[in-house]
């Protein structure tokens, strides 16, 4: 390492930061294309987007000389319309929406992995549904949902299949991913509700829901889907990484600062980073939940092998719009930013 490079991770450990080197330091200030990028999310107090926030909130963003305006929506398909129609440059949603996208004939790539398991929990309400016994018994049931034609409702969709629902013979209804979500189930609006925590721990804990299907932990993930499920992640157009591949480079560095941090950060590292509004009036229960989904967070940010395999698997058992389509997944994600980002921290 140089000598100014040793002094500048030095200044960055004596300001309270990680001690991980600015990495447009490191690899010589290469210029951006771009200094303003807009993000949009769907559901940003969720810990399935959680390293977007640590980011945004540790300045690892502006420590690689951006600016960034992030948008959050009630669901993850709503921030997929918004960079579809141009009021967003980059996605922190679902993987699997990427090859949805090329279905459609649009070319949009990961390039981080935020989560290598989905988070998302299937929860059957006691108020409504007394006598549950099987996810069968969810036919002509309502089940709330972030948003249709999110992650959630693509996992419920997914459990339902298996169980010989199809989901056409139950209502999705969008109920958000906060304290609108809780009310919906709590006031017995709907059945069952799919979703991720803290608000999935807050509802188990008060007794109000049976979990049918859980995938937080990498074991309950491969039971569910089989393999390598990915999440969350950061997603962009191709015609974006062609034309930015220095922001987007930028993008992947400030990302996996934050999945490194996250590793090792404290209980109270974390509840002194996120927005007080993330933790539900419980700090307590936010770091429960927090143990809970964990390990499901990608430890450096790199995609597995199967990953997109297991994803477009899931999707062709029930979506229609993937059935009798040749998919190619090698256009769908990228491992080439997190490896150069990963490669510089340790130089």
């Amino acid at each position: 390492m140089k000598r100014r490079e040793f002094i500048a991770a030095a200044a960055s450990t004596a300001l309270g930061g990680t001690g991980l080197l600015n990495l447009n330091v490191a690899r010589g200030a290469t210029a951006l294309e771009r200094s303003t990028v807009s993000i949009a999310v769907g559901g940003k107090n969720l810990f399935y987007y959680l390293p977007l926030t640590i980011a945004e909130r540790r300045n690892f963003f502006k420590d690689e000389g951006l600016n960034v305006e992030i948008s959050d929506f009630a669901g993850g398909s709503q921030a997929l319309q918004a960079a579809v129609g141009g009021s967003a440059d980059v996605v922190s949603g679902a993987f699997e929406h990427t090859l949805l996208l090329q279905a459609k004939g649009l070319a949009f790539r990961e390039f981080v992995l935020q989560g290598r398991a989905p988070q998302i929990v299937l929860g059957i309400s006691k108020k409504t549904m007394p006598g549950y016994k099987s996810v069968a018994d969810l036919r002509g049931k309502k089940i709330g949902v972030t948003a249709p034609g999110s992650s959630t409702s693509i996992m419920a969709s997914f459990v339902l299949a298996k169980a010989g629902v199809k989901a056409n013979e139950v209502s999705f209804v969008g109920v958000g991913a906060g304290a609108g979500a809780i009310a919906a189930l709590e006031s017995g609006q709907i059945d069952a509700i799919c979703n991720l925590d803290p608000v999935i721990t807050k509802l188990d804990r008060a007794g109000d829901i049976i979990i049918a299907s859980d995938t937080r932990t990498l074991a309950a993930t491969l039971a569910v889907y089989g393999g390598d499920m990915p999440a969350g992640c950061m997603y962009t157009s191709q015609a974006f990484i062609n034309k930015n591949p220095n922001t987007t480079q930028a993008l992947s560095n400030a990302m996996v600062r934050a999945l490194l941090w996250l590793q090792s950060a404290t209980g109270k590292e974390l509840i002194d980073t996120v927005p007080e509004s993330y933790l539900l009036g419980d700090r307590s229960l936010y770091l429960a939940a927090w143990d809970h989904v964990k390990q499901a967070i990608s430890p450096n940010g790199l995609m597995a092998a199967d990953g997109a395999a297991t994803s477009l698997r899931t999707l062709q058992t029930f979506d229609q719009t993937l059935q009798g389509k040749t998919i190619d997944t090698s256009k769908t994600w990228t491992n080439d930013f997190v490896q150069k980002s990963l490669a510089t921290l340790k130089a």
